[in-house]
């Protein structure tokens, strides 16, 4: 699996997005599914219709529908600690799709992220380990 965030999301579906390139070339080495809490498919589902209109949403809903995409159900421990990091990084400041992913991370055990954003260089998983970032 490949945690992904919000931006790859968009880049691989809006062919005009500015990180399309890139994110397109790393889908075929991606460890599949790719896989995104609610927060990001909410913020891509939102930009995807604000580029494209409802078939940029569409295609969205299509990598769910062929398992290309796995929606993260964050538990309540999940939820308190995204709390928790959105108050250690509130000089970043850590968006809660962010604070999703890290705690996502923490709870499957991966460190590899799909993502355009830098702000994952400072984020930590359990206040310790890096993210290793694809692209």
């Amino acid at each position: 699996m490949t945690l992904t965030d919000t931006g790859p999301l968009v880049g691989i579906i809006d062919a005009d997005d500015k990180h399309y390139a890139a994110c397109a070339a790393q889908l075929p080495r991606l460890e599949a599914p790719m896989v995104t809490p609610w927060p990001c498919f909410t913020e891509a589902m939102y930009l995807l219709g604000a580029s494209l209109g409802h078939s940029g949403q569409d295609d969205l809903w299509k990598l769910v529908d062929n398992g290309s995409l796995v929606i993260h159900e964050s538990s309540i421990a999940e939820r308190m600690r995204m709390r928790e990091l959105m108050a250690k990084y509130k000089d970043t400041p850590m968006d809660l799709a962010d604070a999703s992913l890290v705690a996502a991370a923490e709870v499957l055990g991966v460190r590899r992220i799909f993502t355009v954003d830098s702000d994952f260089v400072v984020y930590r998983l359990l206040g310790k380990q890096s993210f290793e970032i694809v692209p």
